[in-house]
């Protein structure tokens, strides 16, 4: 297993759909391998397949959850149903969250309270489960991962703001611009 350098905002792969998986191989299983040595490393509770510089349609993640789901996993090719998002401001104390790919920076964001989750794991063979509260928070941040946005794409004004000063301070926004866990300084102190 290889620890993988993490793509930061403005790498293209972070901002566009990423591709169906087709073919469960070697490869595959060898990437899921991969990310899970990553996203230890970097101490995440999840790692989506474009934040490794690769367009296809995986996440895993790693969570101890209340949800009977088991706390270490793979999506392939997820399909998500969401509960009603509420139009309450997020919670700047309980609804925070950060990425491996916008390192350091710490956001609130409302999400779904519940998720269901649809897909395979990296044999192909089918799975599905309903992910509640964080656990369900982790799911769609990585699902959103998939389809070319990050979670500072959907803050509010004041915050998605801030998190542009952070990217403009840090000379973010433009291609080529990685992290190594293990290696760099971890962005969120762990």
């Amino acid at each position: 297993m290889t620890v993988l350098p993490i793509t930061i905002w403005g790498e293209p792969v972070l901002h566009r759909r990423a591709t169906e998986v087709e073919i469960f191989d070697d490869e595959l299983r060898t990437l899921v391998a991969d990310m899970f040595e990553t996203n230890d490393a970097a101490n995440g509770v999840g790692l989506a397949a474009p934040q490794v510089g690769v367009g296809k349609r995986l996440f895993v993640y790693r969570f101890a959850n209340d949800d009977g789901v088991p706390p270490t996993g793979v999506v392939v090719n997820p399909v998500l149903t969401l509960s009603k998002v509420s139009g309450a401001l997020p919670d700047p104390d309980e609804e925070v969250e950060g990425c491996l790919s916008f390192p350091g920076g710490q956001y609130p964001l409302k999400r779904a309270e519940w998720v269901r989750v649809q897909g395979f794991d990296a044999e192909g063979n089918p799975l599905e489960f309903e992910a509640t509260e964080w656990f369900a928070r982790i799911i769609q941040h990585e699902y959103d991962h998939l389809d070319g946005k990050l979670y500072v794409n959907r803050l509010i004004d004041r915050y998605a703001r801030k998190a542009m000063k952070q990217a403009k301070k840090n000379g973010w926004g433009v291609p080529g611009l990685t992290w190594m866990p293990g290696v760099d300084p971890d962005p969120f102190g762990h």
